[in-house]
This record gives structure tokens, sequence and C-alpha cells, in this order.
């Protein structure tokens, strides 16, 4: 009697892992954009993060928590498996064009599998005109961006378009205002034209920053730092463009909350 039940429970144990469900492959989310997104831990320049580059941090650099398997529940319509990877590619400096020019999105293009996702938050270097070697014009700023979404697509993975995350001016009356010009909207019209999900970040953190206030931002999510407190930064630093870990925290939770009421577009996983 004991060797049929043996036999009893064994195929039922069989029957049990034949139909249980697989997980699926973990989907892998890529950051391509400048330094407001990069992660300056690791390999990013070979320098010791806590002795030399320290408190500055980039919303990507902490985005995987916000991507915990709790999480992905609540972006069912971004991602449909349980576990999701960051992968940063985003580098100080970089705009849309040099970005390109110097391989780091054949890299990203190389590497993409169908299902991932990348998200694109090109804007501050690229409007920079002062800065002709990195500077690029709005029509090609658009053109990248076509590109980069065209090319996602090609691999069957999922564009998603961020428009430049705001610095910390301009403020009047209490109020932060766009300083990225044209740059914004020329996103959202690439959005528009090909159908792309499209996170608004430039308004989303210009109300958030404005809701928290202007000494609070900028003392506690920008790189105004006092003289003597951090080893890397002896000197202190006045810098309204990068973020410390609070800042980048709040911003990567913008970016979350956006993704959560995206709504895609039929062909958002097209060619």
């Amino acid at each position: 009697m004991k060797k049929y039940i043996g036999i009893l429970l064994l195929l039922i144990s069989i029957t049990f892992v034949a139909f249980a469900p697989l997980k699926k492959k973990p989907v892998s989310v890529y950051l391509i954009g400048d330094s407001t997104v990069a992660d300056y831990t690791g390999s990013y320049d070979e320098k010791d993060y806590m002795k030399e580059r320290f408190p500055i941090a980039g919303w990507g650099q902490v985005f995987q928590p916000f991507l915990s398997s709790d999480s992905l529940s609540k972006i069912r319509n971004i991602i449909k498996t349980d576990s999701a990877i960051v992968v940063n590619k985003a580098r100080g400096g970089r705009s849309t064009r040099t970005f390109f020019e110097e391989g780091r999105w054949e890299e990203v293009y190389k590497a993409l599998q169908k299902n991932d996702v990348v998200m694109m938050q090109f804007g501050h270097n690229d409007a920079a005109e002062n800065k002709p070697e990195r500077y690029t014009n709005v029509q090609a700023y658009k053109e990248y961006l076509r590109l980069y979404v065209k090319q996602t697509r090609e691999k069957g993975a999922l564009p998603i378009l961020l428009t430049p995350v705001n610095r910390n001016y301009p403020w009047k009356d209490g109020k932060l205002s766009n300083v990225h010009g044209e740059y914004p909207q020329a996103v959202k019209e690439v959005a528009k034209e090909l159908q792309v999900p499209l996170i608004d970040l430039t308004q989303r953190s210009i109300d958030a920053f404005t809701a928290k206030g202007q000494e609070y931002v900028t003392n506690n999510y920008f790189m105004n730092l006092p003289a003597g407190k951090y080893e890397a930064y002896p000197e202190g630093q006045n810098d309204n463009t990068h973020f410390q870990p609070e800042g980048a925290k709040a911003v990567a939770q913008l970016v979350f909350n956006g993704l959560k009421t995206l709504d895609l577009p039929a062909s958002s996983a097209k060619k």
C-alpha cells in the first residue's frame, strides 16, 4: 500500500511541476541620458565614490528599489514579469548626438532583447549652446530621439520618452519655471508623432520642487554643499543641476509615478 501511495505522490509532484507557471525572464530597463540620470557608483569613472564623488547621485542610480517585485505590480502596463533589472547607461555631459557618436547607443542596441524597456532622458547638454562639443539643436535633437525610438522598437523593446528634469532655476515669486526652452516640447512632439509613452518629467519636477520650496530644494535636493562637510568637496559646492541622494530619490519617485500613469498606445511596441 505504501508503495502505491509513494507512486501516487510522485505522479502528483511531476504533474505539479509540469503545469506550474514558469517565471518569466527578468526585463532589463535601460536608462540612457545625461548626468542627472547617471550612476556615479561602481565603475562610472574609476573613482572611489565615497571619497571622490559622494554625495552626487543621478536619479537612475537609485531607481532599482522602485522596481522591486511589490512595486512591479503597480506598473503591469509596462513590465509584466516579476523582476526587472536597471541597466544604467546614462553618462554625464552627453547629448542625444554625442551619446550616439561615441557608440554608447550601439552598445545598448546590441544588448536589447524583446520586451526590454528603454527610458530616454536628454536635454541638459543638447541645449548647451555655449558648449559646441555637445550642443544639438532642436531639430537634430528630435531626429536622434526618433532614431532611438525606432531602433528600440526594431528589437521588440519598449521606448519611453522623458522630458528633461528641471534645474533649480529660474525661481520667481516662489515658483520654479522651465529652464530648457523648446526641448521639453520637442520631446512631446516626437512622442505624439511616433506614439511613444511619455513622462513629462520637466513639469513633474517643476511642480514637485515648487511644492517643496526653493530653500528646501536648494539645500537638500541639489549639490549646494557647505565647506568641510564632504571629503570630495572640501571647499563646498554650488550646483543647481546635479542631485544629492535625497533629490535623486525624489526624482526617481516622480519617474515611477509617471510609469504608473502611462497608457500605452497600440503601436508602442511596433516597429
